[in-house]
């Protein structure tokens, strides 16, 4: 008698743990899991006076089943998190894509004049950005915080001789060839050709800054 009032209080106490469980778990993937887990263990409550016949070791049955709902978990995390990971490099891969997209397009726009007034070139254009937003030229000047530009001397044409034009010597701080550029000039010449704010542009030359 006492075995049987044990086996209805079992049901009776599993059934109420069961109800909370399943109030108290989100509703992802995982709940699936759990109900699952749920009802083999109700299952094997209801059949414990069965498995007393044949000795079936309900403790051991319990465990394997929770090991299984672990094991279950622990997959379904590490295939989130590889999902994430994965993720996170596209998006990375894409963040760069467009930066070196911007940057060719910017270099498009200010060679030609950079050319011709201080016979310059855009060597490399390095972008410091407030936050992590959708990237694209239209908003470049709203999360920009600096746009570095490394300039080098451009390379004559074939076939003629660039004009030279606004350069200015100073001696008090000379470079490698002892000439400076205007990086004023240069800044309000991209600040024209890129709408982009002065005060954000840092002009650097291939030995350091101007």
């Amino acid at each position: 008698m006492d075995m049987l009032i044990n086996w209805v209080t079992q049901i009776i106490i599993f059934l109420l743990l069961a109800s909370v469980v399943d109030l108290l778990i989100p509703a992802n993937s995982m709940k699936k899991y759990v109900k699952l887990a749920m009802g083999l263990i109700l299952i094997l409550i209801f059949l414990k006076p069965v498995f007393y016949l044949f000795e079936f070791d309900v403790r051991q049955a319990l465990e394997e089943s929770f090991t299984e709902v672990n094991h279950m978990q622990n997959e379904n995390n590490q295939a989130e998190n590889l999902m994430k990971k994965q993720k996170n490099e596209i998006q990375a891969s894409q963040h760069a894509y467009i930066l070196e997209q911007m940057a060719v397009q910017l270099k498009d726009l200010a060679n030609d004049p950079l050319q011709a007034k201080y016979q310059q070139e855009i060597a490399h254009i390095d972008f410091q950005f407030s936050a992590e937003t959708e990237l694209n030229y239209d908003n470049l000047n709203e999360h920009l915080d600096e746009v570095e530009v490394t300039l080098k001397e451009s390379e004559s044409r074939e076939g003629g001789v660039d004009a030279v034009e606004d350069v200015v010597i100073n001696t008090d701080k000379p470079l490698n060839n002892e000439t400076e550029i205007d990086a004023d000039g240069v800044k309000q010449l991209l600040h024209n050709e890129w709408d982009v704010d002065k005060e954000k542009i840092t002009i650097l030359g291939e030995g350091g800054s101007f």
